[in-house]
């Protein structure tokens, strides 16, 4: 301890200890029962205690103990003699040691201890307590006695009956003891069953408690203070000082084990985020990693059913799996700089994740995601139409084999007939016409074996899963048609080595076999053309079909001719039967094509032309329509699609951008939400013509790269999914949390008025709110208001201390106190520091059973899991080392 100059005294010496005076009896009993307890408070440290306060100190050593323990210093080493001479030396050098220390002792000497003075002993050991008990206590720029004062009238204010002016007759009711525990230490006394008019009850409680579970001795005596009108000051300070210093350890305490639960309830919670973040990357990166392979996968089906399935898989895909992905995603995103937000807001390291899982790796394993589904999505649609396109040759292919095949049906039986060896001139002569047009037909029908060939090839080089029956069938028909042109070649040859025997051939029947043959099959291919179905995607395509239509429609008239023609040989034919009685079969035997036939093909070829007609006209339309939704979309998506992504960007910007004031920092972010919510209208109207467009099939777009296939949350709405990325991204009760944190841990009258006027109230008008006071409701309400989560166990349990007397009303000193506590200075390392050495009772460890006693159960575990043994030379077996514990909490993190 310093050393105070022997000129100052330390306090006046009272007017009490006047030798002339006596004290009161009374007086002298309660201060001696007072002083001998407070003194053995502190001998029992030694081992030793005092019985009689004026005998035991006589020879001096007792009483130079007792300083010992008190001050912490050694005292010149005494005279262990029995005389006289002896015990005066050590009494001498106690006083002198209790001089040093800045007190004079007047009218106190050697002599008077040492012969048993009763007077004087006491009038010493008050000296003492003064100096040792009393002089450090300081409060609000008071000390010693004004400021023991000021702290008890401080902490007694909120309870009734209660009202401590003094140290004598404010205490006779028991009330102001027992206030100062319930204060510090609800749970000993339940306030609100005391009565004022049992002193008795109320003294004995509060004695009783504070001797049981405070440790501080029963220096009093109840019916001492009730039976005296005045009880002794002294007596009654010398108590009062030992709860101050008794509350003031266990504040102290407590106020450490505040600041530790919250530091590690906030690195606990970091580290949750931390672990949080790690597996929702890891699970994103993995079902990216699953599912790239399968849109990489460019395997093509073999029919268009399964083409379809697997278009349908996509869309499921899309609709169903990716949505909530993008959301993780975004959430991942928004956990993050959450995370960096609190970490920095309560002095942390940034946080790190594990490598290859940091928002840019998962943006980049993202992009390589949606390049592998934009890829598969052109692969899909264009294996759709290659299937189309294939389908298509097919049933054309397997159409003209059909009508091919059903041609050449019987026709090698046909020309395997050696019926012109038994026939007649006239029957040689028609045998060897009806093989001219028979050459005819066959010339005819080249056209189509051609195209047959050519449908086969295209269906090969387009990899047709049936390509072996078409090459198969195709090789029939050809194989056929060569066999047909051998045979063909072989019976001309045997007419022409009989046409010498044979003169006459009817020529109109011949003309007529020659021209109705290639009519015949020319109305037969326009028949297959019309009625030939047509798959476009474009209006140029459509165009193209139309423009063919037309010129195939200007030939008509040319074909009508024609007919007419051909009509006109039948008939000129029937003409001459009639007029030369030509004895015929009736029917032409070249050829087995009839006028009857000619006219119900050419009727159903005019027939055919309206209907081509209107389908090319309905496509024309079709494929408009389909045009103007294109355009229609694309002109809003040019502006939506950069209009998003800036605001995406922006949004990424503005946690770091932001300056200024929390309070203008939270209005900028509330005008920037509300500049968004008025855009949606425009997304809506966008998804009302992406829906038009998905009804119309219409699968590609030249005017625009943007889809809307990709919607960014599972509830299909883009706009809403932008608002909660942007909320979560800066977490605005944080940052009000934070504001208040950030304030001086007190509020002015000032600041307690606009905390009411917050809440609703009309301060200046109403003059039943201008009385300081609060009731039960507003109070609860102005702590939901800055950040409180309150249950009725918890707001019951902060009514207890705020509200002692159980009136249902909070006083503006009370709200003060509360919120002072609650809202005290950020935390640091040294402090926390400084916190585990107090709760470690000034040691440089601590000790297992020490956290588990001063902390709850999971944060003691947390902390004994996680400090490193302690190393110093100093230590014993167990000790924890909470220096090195308390640096990591600010250091790097090990996740």
């Amino acid at each position: 301890m310093d050393q105070y100059d022997g000129d100052e005294d330390y306090m006046p010496q009272e007017d009490d200890w006047d030798r002339d005076m006596l004290l009161d009896p009374a007086w002298e009993k309660q201060q001696r029962k007072t002083f001998t307890a407070w003194c053995n408070s502190h001998l029992r440290k030694a081992g030793t205690q005092i019985d009689n306060i004026e005998e035991d100190f006589r020879d001096g050593l007792k009483l130079m103990l007792l300083l010992e323990v008190i001050s912490g210093e050694r005292l010149a080493k005494p005279e262990r003699g029995k005389m006289r001479v002896h015990k005066i030396s050590n009494v001498n050098k106690a006083l002198d040691f209790i001089a040093s220390k800045g007190v004079k002792l007047v009218s106190i000497g050697a002599e008077e201890i040492v012969d048993g003075n009763a007077k004087m002993t006491l009038g010493m050991i008050w000296t003492i307590i003064l100096r040792f008990a009393i002089q450090d206590i300081s409060v609000e720029e008071t000390s010693a006695k004004e400021g023991l004062l000021l702290w008890c009238q401080r902490k007694t204010a909120p309870y009734k009956n209660v009202n401590i002016q003094n140290f004598h007759i404010s205490w006779k009711d028991g009330l102001g003891f027992c206030a100062l525990i319930h204060r510090h230490r609800p749970e000993l006394i339940d306030y609100g069953k005391l009565r004022k008019d049992d002193p008795m009850t109320n003294l004995n409680t509060a004695f009783d408690v504070a001797e049981k579970y405070l440790d501080i001795p029963k220096m009093l005596d109840a019916e001492d203070i009730v039976g005296t009108a005045r009880p002794d000051e002294k007596a009654i300070m010398t108590y009062v000082s030992s709860f101050y210093h008794a509350f003031s350890g266990a504040q102290k305490a407590e106020t450490a084990a505040n600041r530790i639960c919250k530091v590690l309830a906030v690195n606990q919670e970091n580290e949750q985020l931390m672990e949080d973040y790690e597996k929702l990357a890891s699970d994103l990166l993995e079902w990216i990693r699953r599912t790239i392979p399968w849109l990489e996968n460019r395997l093509p089906e073999n029919t268009m059913q399964a083409m379809q399935q697997k278009l349908e898989d996509f869309r499921d895909y899309r609709r169903l799996h990716k949505p909530p992905k993008v959301q993780e995603k975004c959430q991942l995103e928004i956990n993050f700089n959450t995370l960096q937000t609190k970490l920095r807001l309560s002095n942390r390291p940034a946080f790190m994740p594990s490598e290859g899982k940091m928002v840019s790796d998962i943006n980049g394993a993202w992009g390589s995601l949606e390049g592998a589904e934009k890829g598969y999505e052109e692969w899909l649609l264009n294996e759709i139409r290659r299937l189309e396109r294939l389908d298509h040759l097919a049933q054309k292919f397997r159409q003209k084999a059909a009508i091919h095949e059903a041609w050449t049906e019987g026709k090698e039986e046909m020309l395997q007939k050696r019926d012109f060896e038994t026939a007649s001139l006239s029957d040689i002569k028609a045998l060897l016409k009806k093989h001219e047009a028979f050459e005819s037909d066959l010339a005819a029908h080249q056209d189509r074996v051609e195209q047959i060939a050519a449908i086969a090839q295209e269906l090969n080089e387009l990899d047709y899963y049936d390509s072996p029956s078409v090459n198969a069938r195709c090789q029939r028909i050809c194989d056929q048609w060569d066999a047909l042109g051998a045979m063909t070649q072989k019976r001309s040859e045997a007419l022409q080595r009989t046409e010498q025997l044979l003169e006459t051939i009817d020529q109109l029947y011949l003309e007529f076999a020659k021209r109705a043959a290639p009519f015949n099959n020319w109305m037969e291919g326009a028949m297959e053309d019309l009625q030939d179905t047509f798959i476009v995607h474009t209006i140029e395509e459509i165009q193209g079909l139309s423009t063919a239509h037309e010129q195939f429609k200007a030939t008509l008239p040319e074909a009508d001719k024609e007919r007419q023609a051909i009509l006109g040989i039948h008939n000129e034919i029937a003409k001459i039967v009639q007029t030369y009685h030509v004895n015929m079969a009736g029917i032409n035997p070249y050829t087995t094509i009839n006028t009857q036939e000619i006219n119900a093909k050419w009727d159903k070829v005019k027939h055919l032309v309206p209907q081509r007609d209107q389908a090319l006209i309905e496509e024309h339309a079709r494929q408009q329509n389909n045009e103007r939704l294109r355009r229609q979309f694309a002109n809003q998506a040019n502006v939506i699609g950069p209009w998003i992504q800036t605001k995406m960007e922006e949004i990424g910007r503005i946690s770091i951008e932001m300056n200024g004031t929390l309070e203008d920092q939270l209005t900028h972010l509330r005008t920037y939400e509300k500049s968004i919510v008025n855009y949606k209208p425009k997304i809506d109207q966008l998804e009302g013509d992406h829906q038009l467009i998905q009804e119309a099939l219409i699968f590609d777009n030249k005017h625009t790269n943007y889809t809307m296939e990709v919607r960014p949350c599972s509830d299909s709405c883009f706009i809403h999914s932008m608002f909660r990325h942007f909320e979560q991204r800066f977490p605005v009760g944080l940052l009000q949390k934070q504001w208040v944190a950030d304030r001086s841990g007190t509020l002015g009258a000032e600041e307690f008025k606009a905390c009411l006027i917050s809440l609703g109230f009309d301060i200046a008008n109403d003059a039943q709110k201008r009385t300081g006071i609060m009731d039960a409701e507003d109070f609860k309400t102005c702590l939901i208001s800055v950040g409180y989560n309150l249950g009725e166990n918890e707001f019951s349990r902060i009514m207890s201390i705020v509200d002692p007397n159980r009136m249902g009303l909070v006083t503006f000193q009370a709200f003060i106190d509360f919120m002072s506590r609650e809202t005290a200075d950020t935390d640091t390392a040294d402090q926390v520091m400084a916190s585990f050495k107090v709760l470690a009772g000034d040691k440089n460890y601590i000790l297992a059973d020490e956290l588990r006693r001063e902390l709850p159960p999971d944060q003691a575990d947390y902390c004994i899991a996680r400090m490193a043994p302690y190393t110093g030379p100093d230590g014993v077996p167990g000790a924890l080392d909470y220096m090195s514990f308390s640096t990591a909490l600010y250091g790097e993190s090990d996740l």
